[in-house]
Formats: C-alpha cells, structure tokens, sequence
C-alpha cells in the first residue's frame, strides 16, 4: 500500500468516528423516558435480541429512506414491531411515536470519539474527506450539531443510494463527488468486508479495531492481505 499520493480519506462513521451514546444504536437518549426500565430489564435477554433484530430486519429491507420525515415513519413502523414483540412494555401508539422522534430527531443520540474530534479538522487541511457510511439522513444532522459537516466535501449515505457497503457505488460516488481517483484515496472502516469492498475498486483500505483484542487479532491475519491495521484515527498520523 502506497500512501505517499494520497489526495482524499473516505471515513466510515458508526465506531470510526462515532457510538451510539446508549451503547445500542437502536437505544436513543430518551428510550427509558418512554419504556419503563425495570420491566424492558426483567425481559430475557433473548427475546429482547429477537424484538430488536425482526425490527431491524424491517428497516434494513427499506432500500430507499431520502428524508428524515420518511426516516421517522419507517422507524414508527420499527418500533411497532418492537413492541409487538413485547408486549410486556405496553407500549402505545404516542410512545412508539416518541421513541421514533428521539431516534431520528435528536442530534446528541451518538458521541464523537476525542480523536476523530482533535483529527478531522487537521485532517481537512491537507486531504478532502468524505464519509460513506450505512446510515440514514439523520446522521447528516448530528455532524452539523457536533461542528463537523463542513469538514466533508462528501457525505454518501445508504439509504440515499438505495445500496449499502460493500456495494461499489458507495464508494464511487464519494470518489466521483470528490473528483479523485481510487488509488489517491483510503478509506477506513471498522468492518473487515467494506474495507475488501473498497480494495476491490482499488481504494487503500484501512481496517480501524477500537477493541484492542480485535486489533491484534486482525493485525495477525492482514499479513500479506493489502491492507492496514490501526488501532486509534491517530495511528493514521504514523502511516503518512
């Protein structure tokens, strides 16, 4: 991997540049203020997992979502699946409303981690960066509430594309948006599968590992596979 020419950093968002403030991307801020929390606690771990994963196979199956207005219906229709799943929470129509308004309204629903903060700024002054995340509109809010929009000269988000990584056209219309060629360009992503996808096209591909067991462990297998290991956005800093 060549890193001298780089022109452009394409980022990922969800645990490169950002969490979920609650832990669970499907937990917004207020999710206790609309659920009672003891009862959600006393539901067994299993059946709480099936309500969340039936609701999210519903959203995830939903190619186009171009607005926040539609984001907010779909993840009504989210939560009414949750709640069918449990109806020990009794839930009704109001809270699931409020629960879908917190989700996809509040822009303090995900934390910024202290490097992506202190790098992105720096970062912009010398590379154009773009992020191609999974995501849906809202996510564009919480970087203009957080200071950080202006800094991406691209910002490509699945539910917008109709697609979602490892699909090229991810990639493409950030590289095309830019007006940089794949092999100027790197991108990181805490997903080993993305990161091949963007090899594939020819993008440097830079797999992020937070967790650092999950670093030393994918810093074993990359041997030889043409990609990068980091273990922190300020690893960045010792590659270039």
């Amino acid at each position: 991997m060549n890193l001298d020419n780089i022109e452009a950093i394409l980022f990922d968002s969800g645990k490169v540049l950002n969490y979920p403030k609650t832990g669970h991307w499907f937990k917004s801020p207020m999710f206790f203020s609309y659920i009672q929390k003891n009862t959600f606690e006393n539901i067994s771990n299993k059946k709480r997992t099936i309500a969340f994963t039936k609701a999210s196979n519903y959203i995830n199956s939903i190619n186009f979502i171009q607005t926040k207005e539609e984001e907010y219906e779909h993840f009504k229709k989210f939560y009414e699946i949750f709640s069918n799943e449990l109806p020990e929470l009794n839930l009704d129509n109001d809270n699931i409303s409020k629960l879908a308004n917190d989700l996809v309204y509040n822009n303090e629903k995900y934390t910024f981690y202290d490097d992506a903060i202190d790098l992105i700024p720096s970062l912009n002054k010398k590379y154009k960066l773009a992020i191609v995340s999974d995501a849906w509109p809202s996510l564009k809010d919480i970087f203009i509430n957080a200071g950080l929009y202006s800094y991406f000269s691209s910002f490509v988000i699945s539910s917008e594309q109709g697609v979602s990584k490892p699909n090229e056209k991810m990639y493409l219309v950030a590289l095309n948006e830019l007006k940089i060629k794949a092999n100027k360009a790197i991108f990181i992503d805490d997903n080993i599968n993305n990161c091949l996808g963007a090899k594939k096209i020819g993008i440097n591909s830079i797999l992020l590992c937070r967790d650092k067991k999950y670093f030393i462990l994918h810093k074993f297998i990359s041997i030889g596979k043409g990609y990068k290991v980091i273990n922190t956005l300020n690893d960045l800093l010792d590659l270039f």
